[in-house]
């Protein structure tokens, strides 16, 4: 069975650079967006899914580093890579400080680039600190999540479960998969699963008419606005 291709996102206002890059990335067997500007990567990145975006930090419109700083304060988690032609320690603790996850110095040869961008693919960013989905608003860092700017009385467990969900949204998280990352090898019976989501629907939905935790058939569970599919 083939292993699906990777797909990236260019934000980069070189367009020379840009198709250098692209036709490599293809050679490669990968498929790249571009977009010359940070307006219109913000918005090819908040209407796609991305493995990587590799991003340009001098880029007209919005800037990379303004770019990257929206994209984790809206709980966008996808690995970045930052282009940069400058090499000092200062502007590389600024990007990582907005929320870059890596660094490419240019001039740079294309094979590095590939190697970063395959090696950031295989992770999400752990530079997010919250996460958001309609009304629910989850912060990594204190461990709190919030529903209508409430804080909500969730178990650790709950929380785990809660950030797979959201940061899956609104695609759905099978049984399997939710046990396997909240439990490990060592996972107790089904029933314990049932009885966290349970917990879960419970202190985060309650009385409210938009219920935002659905069970999907053969598919498993799915943090989303509207009905069950």
């Amino acid at each position: 069975m083939k292993s699906e291709k990777l797909s990236f996102i260019l934000v980069e206002d070189n367009i020379d650079l840009a198709a250098a890059v692209i036709d490599y990335l293809e050679l490669e067997g990968m498929q790249c967006d571009h977009a010359a500007n940070g307006a219109a990567g913000l918005n090819l990145i908040n209407t796609n899914a991305y493995d990587v975006i590799i991003l340009d930090l001098n880029l007209p419109k919005i800037s990379g580093l303004e770019v990257c700083a929206q994209l984790r304060a809206s709980g966008v988690d996808t690995p970045i890579l930052m282009l940069t032609a400058r090499d000092t320690l200062d502007d590389k603790l600024t990007g990582f400080s907005k929320g870059a996850d890596d660094y490419l110095v240019k001039p740079f040869a294309m094979e590095e680039l590939i190697v970063r961008a395959k090696v950031l693919a295989k992770r999400r960013s752990g530079q997010v600190s919250q996460l958001s989905v309609a009304d629910v608003m989850l912060d990594l860092k204190q461990k709190q999540a919030f529903r209508h700017g409430e804080a909500l009385n969730l178990s650790p467990t709950a929380l785990k479960i809660l950030e797979l969900l959201m940061r899956a949204s609104p695609e759905p998280v099978s049984r399997e998969k939710i046990m396997q990352r909240i439990w490990g090898d060592e996972q107790p019976d089904s029933n314990s699963l049932k009885v966290h989501i349970f917990n879960l629907r419970k202190h985060l939905d309650g009385n409210a008419a938009n219920k935002l935790i659905h069970t999907i058939s053969g598919s498993g569970f799915a943090m989303r606005e509207g009905k069950s599919a």
